[in-house]
């Protein structure tokens, strides 16, 4: 059976460092992944080094960026839903869980990628994550997918362990460095790293299964 995957994050750029190589394993397997990215990014700080962007033209830019990602991944369906950045907290809880709710419910996946909710520093991502597993966990539990969590504030391993989903990605390092470079707006490209460095700082993947209780 094709695994069927939903990617559900705030921002451009969010799947590029964290699940990028494993993303791109999966498709390489035959998986289909569906990218539901919440906001456009339109408030980010940075503006490219030197600047090429501006306040007006940013959100522009990062779309083309994300979509650019997305091919270097593999992703075959990526949705722009729409919500507002940093505003994802205060957004109307049923409006942004009848969006997510929606999405699930087309993709049917087998497993959901998100962050993990109050360990992933940036308030959108906390929000983010918090109400994919609401809606999810609001579904009967034989219906649940498999929801795996990015977790990376500083507390993250004192309050959950260590991540218990590891996944080896040396194999899709060019997809994840090509992915990571398309969103030249936010970081530089680490495509001038040796090999050695890459693997050491992105050749594994770590994520927190999600138990419901």
């Amino acid at each position: 059976m094709t695994e069927k995957i939903l990617v559900l994050l705030p921002h451009p750029d969010d799947e590029a460092y964290g699940m990028s190589g494993v993303l791109a394993r999966y498709v390489q397997e035959g998986a289909h992944v569906t990218y539901g990215c919440l906001t456009l990014g339109e408030m980010g700080r940075n503006m490219g080094v030197p600047p090429f962007a501006s306040r007006v033209t940013l959100p522009g830019i990062r779309k083309l960026e994300l979509e650019e990602s997305c091919r270097a991944i593999g992703i075959q369906d990526l949705r722009l839903m729409g919500f507002h950045d940093k505003m994802i907290e205060f957004e109307e809880p049923e409006l942004l869980e009848s969006a997510i709710a929606g999405l699930i419910d087309e993709v049917r996946p087998t497993l959901v990628f998100t962050f993990y909710p109050g360990y992933s520093v940036h308030p959108d991502h906390d929000a983010t994550g918090a109400a994919v597993v609401r809606v999810i966990g609001a579904m009967p539990a034989g219906e649940r997918p498999k929801v795996l969590c990015v977790a990376f504030s500083k507390d993250h391993v004192t309050a959950l362990g260590a991540p218990d989903v590891h996944y080896d990605v040396k194999a899709t390092l060019s997809n994840k460095v090509a992915s990571i470079s398309a969103h030249r707006s936010q970081f530089p490209s680490p495509a001038g790293m040796s090999k050695k460095d890459l693997v050491e700082r992105f050749g594994t993947e770590r994520f927190y299964t999600y138990k419901f209780n």
